[in-house]
């Protein structure tokens, strides 16, 4: 049975270094039981990122459907996690800070972390559909997806999930949103539909592969994941990778 040590031990041979600032996607499932559950995970991670490093995980609340509805039942001290068990035991942890935005708050573990997560209010920067007003751009400047994304050790770790759960994805559609309104202001968003485009991705061959525990993960660095599928999307917009309009 994996325990806080091997975990950790998994984590330094996929790649995850001491100093860096991790965003995670997380399935405690597919890791296997585990001696201690989701707070040897943690502790695992953490021994690894050290007391230099940042630790980032969803604490979205996608529950129940619609931005209204979202909207009233937000309480950024109280609303649960809806982004899976690890979240939600990482959110509620003593120590850890949440940034306020009603449907795709982050918590977050380390160092800064409570000045990280503090301006997710904040109105610069791009838009996105899941944008409230009064509240902040849910992808804008100050939102801790981007923040991490202009880290040159900002990384996303996949831990047993599959490319359907990578919030990231969003940020490229309002990227790429932000492109087509410079090319015509009232262009339409569209989604993305990644069976293409994330194809794209794994054959350059710039992420590691390999295991915590039982679970398979992707490590990769948020920056270069963006850029290269942003690009990719401009330099053929008719073609956008099965963009389809939303």
């Amino acid at each position: 049975m994996p325990t806080r040590e091997s975990l950790a031990t998994d984590a330094a041979r996929l790649g995850i270094e001491a100093c860096d600032t991790i965003f995670v996607h997380s399935s405690l499932k597919s890791i296997g039981p585990v001696n201690g559950g989701a707070s040897s995970l943690v502790g695992a991670l953490e021994d690894v990122l050290g007391q230099e490093g940042l630790l980032l995980m969803p604490s979205f609340n996608l529950l129940p459907k619609g931005g209204e509805a979202r909207a009233q039942n937000w309480d950024r001290n109280t609303t649960p996690s809806s982004a899976g068990w690890i979240t939600e035991f990482f959110r509620t942890m003593p120590g850890t800070v949440r940034s306020d935005h009603y449907s795709h708050s982050v918590a977050a573990r380390g160092i800064n972390a409570k000045a990280f997560v503090s301006d997710h209010l904040s109105l610069e920067g791009m838009e996105s559909p899941w944008d409230r007003a009064p509240r902040g751009r849910t992808f804008g400047t100050q939102s801790p997806m981007l923040k991490a994304s202009r880290l040159p050790q900002g990384k996303v770790l996949m831990l047993g999930t599959n490319y359907d759960t990578l919030t990231y994805r969003h940020v490229i559609e309002a990227m790429f949103w932000a492109w087509q309104k410079n090319l015509r202001h009232d262009h339409a968003f569209t989604r993305l539909d990644g069976n293409e485009i994330f194809v794209v991705w794994d054959q350059l061959h710039r992420q590691n592969l390999g295991n915590i525990g039982d679970a398979n993960c992707r490590l990769f660095l948020i920056d270069e994941f963006l850029t290269t599928l942003l690009d990719a999307a401009t330099a053929d917009p008719t073609r956008s990778f099965n963009f389809s309009q939303e």
